[in-house]
């Protein structure tokens, strides 16, 4: 490490000196950081400005856009991009690769035995009711048999850092996780902006993600698939904020972007409808939501789903990725349960360690939530995209009446963690650099006697000075991840 001086290179510190922040230890520039922040201080600032406008002209011809569903004009917006990436040792990234391949593996088995003996209820190392009596759970899927038993092929693990060593999991992501589009758009415009970084660092790939997702996705053919198995991806339309990136997976996989109305079902065999006539499908990675799939089985006013499905999916004729009831993998009152649950089913400590969390539905839990509002993160159980979350410390005085009304009258609905220090990488912000939190999702894929895992994952950032949302949605905004192969 060399010593350059804070001031010299424009950066801040002093508002975050007692959270870890990844580029400095003890305000000297980490190894790994070195000829970033090189690059970083020879930027003249006119150059920032116009490489900035560049991204955001890249993402608005690529077409890189979310929507806000809470949001009154619906308006699409485009992800704030912060041009200053986000670096991973090779020994840190084999940290994180480990860990969250046995969290896959365990969610996986975890799926299998609810649907089936239910053995860690039997144990009681789960209450019953947290199982049976949770909305995530789909008693259809009870005693079906899944191919390859491999439930969620694709999760997205929300890791966050707080000090030189440690990673924790803030949450699992089982149902249909989003952002791997961002992970690999983020790396391309950084190469077309500023190639002459990739030809002085070792810097992992992450364009082979769909490549591996096509593999995986492959490996879980449904039982009465004849020959190389037809795979398409189900979407619920261009409304939905994750639109792009349908499109992106399916044009970079070469596989059909699908609708509901796009599929039907004969003779429980599952059809796709093209200008040559019918074609037999066999896997569906689905990215809408269980109650949508199919109005016969599930939610009968479901005008994206389609009839049949799911029949057709009980008799072997198609899989669909993630099975309907994965979700219950990804509910935050499970998530308390995972150091549990990994150790079950892999008779292993877990690698990356969960965060303390307080479970209001039990009765000394929530007392004690109650009691420490101002110091906790209160989250809903089935709640995503930063959304129903109470931030105690940034709270006013009627929020945190609110949230402890609603905890009162529905406990179950809500869990609690302690308000951690995430870790921080600096962001350009006008002349100079300033630091703010991050957080970390790689994305998992587990097959038939296969894993991959692409070097990297996306980083989102708080924009805000201060705060602790990294959700785009919220305010949020994204890096590019790097991990050196030395």
């Amino acid at each position: 490490m060399i010593n350059i001086g804070l001031k010299q290179i424009g950066i801040n510190l002093a508002p975050y000196m007692y959270m870890y922040n990844e580029v400095f230890n003890k305000k000297k520039i980490r190894d790994p950081y070195l000829n970033i922040m090189s690059w970083a201080k020879s930027l003249p600032h006119n150059l920032v400005i116009k490489k900035k406008l560049q991204a955001e002209n890249l993402f608005k011809k690529i077409g890189i856009t979310f929507s806000v569903y809470n949001n009154f004009d619906n308006a699409e917006r485009l992800i704030p991009f912060d041009m200053f990436p986000r670096i991973i040792t090779k020994l840190e990234w084999l940290h994180i690769k480990e860990g969250v391949t046995q969290r896959a593996l365990a969610i996986n088995a975890f799926l299998r035995d609810i649907y089936n003996k239910g053995e860690i209820i039997k144990a009681k190392i789960i209450p019953e009711d947290l199982i049976y009596k949770n909305p995530a759970y789909e008693v259809k899927m009870i005693g079906l048999k899944v191919p390859n038993n491999i439930y969620s092929p694709i999760i997205g693990t929300d890791i966050i850092r707080t000090d030189a060593k440690s990673f924790k999991v803030l949450e699992d992501n089982c149902r249909t996780p989003s952002g791997v589009s961002y992970m690999i758009e983020n790396r391309e415009i950084m190469m077309r902006m500023f190639p002459e970084l990739f030809h002085t660092l070792n810097i992992e790939p992450v364009d082979n993600y769909s490549a591996y997702l096509l593999d995986i996705l492959k490996t879980l053919a449904p039982r009465k698939c004849g020959g190389d198995p037809n795979v398409v991806i189900l979407s619920p339309g261009p409304l939905n904020s994750a639109y792009y990136e349908h499109s992106y997976l399916a044009d970079t996989m070469g596989i059909e972007l699908v609708q509901g109305s796009d599929l039907f079902v004969k003779d429980n065999v599952t059809y796709m409808r093209t200008t040559k006539g019918k074609q037999k499908v066999d896997i569906i990675y689905r990215r809408i939501d269980d109650d949508f799939i199919d109005p016969l089985t599930f939610n009968k006013m479901s005008v994206i789903g389609i009839p049949g499905l799911f029949d057709s999916y009980r008799t072997g004729n198609v899989n669909i990725c993630s099975a309907p009831g994965s979700g219950i993998a990804d509910d935050k009152a499970i998530y308390s349960y995972m150091p549990d649950i990994i150790r079950f089913y892999l008779a292993q400590e877990a690698i990356l360690p969960s965060i303390q969390t307080y479970k209001c539905s039990q009765k000394k839990d929530k007392e004690y939530v109650l009691k420490n509002l101002k110091k906790l993160v209160v989250k809903e159980v089935h709640g995503s995209g930063g959304y129903g979350m109470l931030i105690g410390n940034n709270a006013s005085k009627a929020k945190i009446n609110l949230f402890s009304n609603k905890i009162k009258n529905d406990p179950n609905n809500y869990i609690a963690q302690p308000i951690l220090d995430l870790s921080t990488v600096p962001i350009f912000k006008n002349r100079d650099l300033s630091p703010r939190h991050v957080d970390l999702r790689p994305f998992t894929l587990v097959g038939n006697k296969k894993n991959k895992l692409v070097a990297g994952g996306l980083t989102r950032v708080a924009l805000k000075e201060g705060s602790l949302v990294v959700n785009s949605s919220q305010g949020g905004g994204v890096k590019d991840t790097w991990v050196l192969r030395e």
